[in-house]
């Protein structure tokens, strides 16, 4: 019932006003554009989905990393890569920020890196220098008379030569026996290029000669009493190598220095287990394209 003041009416606008209280949250809800709820053309309310999408790398995310300097041709570039990658991936990663074909890439640390060993096998940490030489193919093909021609030449020439060890100029060499100092030789193993110099060889005139591998110069070092030659690897032409008859555990090594055989520098009682090493160093894979 309605009193002359009016009484009732009041009551009832303030009965009414907390039903527009209930409803105005989904307004404000509507109206700021809550990014967790959004209505629909029917007035319901629809859910919408994270923005983020994925690139492609969340496996890589998961895998340990290991970050490494990679220094080329006096650049240094930063890589991040799974630390179980094999060296061949390495290489890989190494075309993409170069532009230099794995096939042409000599990659070392510590020795020339095998492919088929994880990063995490050779004990590589964050941090470490890469070091790596190449060539891309068009400084290749500018090369007057390529590597692997002169290496054939070589071949075919000591294939028809009595063997190097019975040679006079190799027996007045050969014939003073075998050093004292040399270091122990294990026939039949391949291994790696030790961290220090291999010394205790004899050279061509009898003397005492050291060889020490200055990957991060790209150099070999060839050391005797009197002086020590610095010669960048990628000078050498050839490495021509023949086991010692009768120390088959050894062999007499000669490092091409120039286009003909008069520039061949001979260091004898070589460590068999060595020589690959120092061939793949020196010379690389990456010149048989």
């Amino acid at each position: 019932m309605a009193t002359q003041d009016g009484s009732e009416e009041v009551i009832m606008e303030t009965e009414a006003k907390p039903k527009e209280a209930e409803a105005e949250p989904l307004c404000e809800n509507a109206e700021k554009g809550d990014p967790g709820n959004v209505s629909d053309a029917d007035g319901g309310i629809a859910t919408t989905q994270d923005s983020s999408i994925s690139n492609g790398d969340d496996a890589d995310d998961k895998q340990e990393m290991v970050d490494l300097k990679i220094i080329w041709n006096k650049i240094k570039y930063d890589l991040k890569i799974p630390i179980d990658s094999t060296g061949a991936k390495l290489k890989d990663s190494i075309h993409s920020l170069t532009g230099l074909p794995p096939a042409m890439q000599k990659v070392m640390y510590k020795g020339l890196l095998p492919e088929d060993k994880t990063l995490r096998e050779i004990k590589i940490t964050n941090g470490a220098k890469i070091m790596v030489v190449g060539s891309t193919i068009n400084d290749v093909l500018a090369v007057n008379t390529p590597k692997e021609a002169i290496q054939q030449e070589v071949k075919a020439e000591e294939n028809k030569k009595e063997p190097l060890c019975r040679q006079k100029q190799h027996r007045k060499v050969l014939d003073k026996g075998k050093p004292d100092d040399i270091m122990t030789a294990v026939k039949g193993t391949k291994e790696r290029l030790p961290t220090v110099p291999l010394s205790g060889m004899f050279n061509k005139s009898g003397g005492k000669v050291r060889l020490t591998f200055k990957l991060e110069q790209d150099q070999l070092w060839i050391g005797t009493k009197e002086r020590t030659e610095k010669v960048p690897m990628g000078s050498i032409k050839n490495v021509v190598t023949e086991p010692i008859e009768g120390h088959e555990d050894y062999h007499m090594m000669a490092f091409q220095l120039g286009p003909t055989e008069a520039s061949q520098y001979w260091v004898y009682w070589v460590p068999a287990q060595f020589v690959d090493a120092i061939k793949d160093t020196v010379l690389g894979k990456w010149q048989y394209f």
